[in-house]
Parts: structure tokens; sequence; C-alpha cells
């Protein structure tokens, strides 16, 4: 069944953005009668019907609705330096939106190689694997942090700071309990500075090792993102 990111919905009947109408009743040729999905990304699922198949306002009736659809008992938050080739991070929200994240935070450390980001562009990339992936909550996505500012306001019980410096580390499966809100930060391609690594220690973030390999930044990410949830399943 297709599904369909509708924000705004409050009540029945439902009108879709224009957007959303175009892609529903030109793209995908759905008309009167065909069943649908609608989500706020909020975590409120609606089950609907097509009453008036437009391009320009597409009307659902709403059959039935799921609040807290597919709610987990926990969270992740990824914080993490964008890489200078934007792709790369975009295809990282994407791949973490469809296993299933939270909150993500873009750092500015020392050594980032790119220092702000368009947010209305990659919000677009959490909608569409939000729908691809059948979820309905969409990851909340924050501006470019000072890392100085992320660490020291930062306040998950269980928060980790994955770097290459030598040292002792923590895995995932070691420290991060099911079921626990967990922040996870993560560098880039010239890693965190070790006053930074200091900063964020010093600011109750355990240091963390995802394995002998060396990873790039969202390769990084991902890999986090997929152990929390191994964790918990």
């Amino acid at each position: 069944m297709r599904i369909f990111y509708t924000p705004d919905i409050q009540g029945s009947p439902y009108t879709m953005s224009p957007q959303e109408s175009k892609h529903c009743v030109q793209v995908l040729r759905l008309t009167n009668g065909d069943e649908v999905i609608l989500v706020d990304g909020k975590g409120n699922k609606y089950e609907g019907v097509i009453s008036e198949a437009s391009p320009k306002k597409c009307v659902v009736t709403i059959v039935e609705t799921t609040p807290e659809w597919e709610l987990r008992n926990y969270s992740i938050h990824i914080a993490i330096a964008p890489t200078k080739n934007i792709d790369r991070i975009e295809w990282m929200l994407e791949k973490c939106t469809e296993m299933g994240i939270n909150q993500v935070t873009m750092i500015n450390a020392r050594y980032s190689e790119r220092k702000e980001v368009k947010l209305e562009r990659l919000e677009k990339v959490l909608v569409s694997a939000m729908k691809q992936s059948l979820k309905a909550y969409l990851p909340l996505l924050n501006d470019m942090t000072k890392f100085s500012d992320f660490v020291k306001s930062c306040n998950s019980e269980y928060k980790f700071i994955a770097h290459c410096h030598p040292g002792e580390k923590v895995s995932l499966k070691q420290a991060c309990p099911a079921g626990a809100d967990v922040t996870i930060m993560i560098g880039p391609e010239g890693d965190f500075s070790e006053e930074e690594v200091a900063l964020a220690i010093a600011n109750g973030f355990k240091p963390l090792t995802l394995g002998e390999s060396r990873l790039r930044t969202e390769t990084a990410a991902m890999t986090a993102c997929a152990a929390v949830h191994f964790i918990n399943m």
C-alpha cells in the first residue's frame, strides 16, 4: 500500500498537499476508491480511501487511525560531522532512517570538512526514506552545532564518542543496554582531535570502538545505528 507524508493532518476528510496529490494521482495513478496510508511523522498512521482523485488536491477519507505506530522503547541520536561530499551524508541519512533513527545533529568539529548544510535538502531525504520504509516517525534533524556546545548540552543517559585515538574503549554491546536512549558521536574523516575527545569524556561520553576496521564517516554512523538495533532485537 502507498504511504504519504501528511504533517498537517487533523481530521477526515483530509486534502493532501499539492506535491503529494500530484505524486499520488499523476505519478502513481491512484484513483477514487484506492486505499492509502498517511503518516504525520509524529508516529500516527492513518488508513484511508481516496474520495477525490485530483492531482492538485487529492482528498482522502480516513477510516482508521493508529497512534504511536511501531513505537520503540529505545531511541538513537547520531551526532555527526558532515562530509565534504554531501551525497555521502544523504545516503547515510537514508539508510539510518530505513533502519530507524530518532534524531540527527550535524556537528562542527575541529577537522570538519563541511561547516554548513542545507537542512531543507536533507529533510527531503528523510521524508522519502520514511515513506519508502513504511515508518510513521520522521527523524528530528538539527542544524549545525559546535562540538563543544553539543557535548555540554547532551543529556542522554548513554552517550558515546567514536574515535581512532589509542586508549581504552567500550563496544556498544558491552555498554549499551536494551531499551536505552543513546547518543553516538561520529567524527569527520580527520577524526576528532584529542582535545575534543577529552572534552567529551569530561562531559560524560564514553570512548567507543566500532571494530578493528577504519570506517568512513557515513559507514561508522550506519554501523552504530545497526548495532543499537541488534542490541534491542
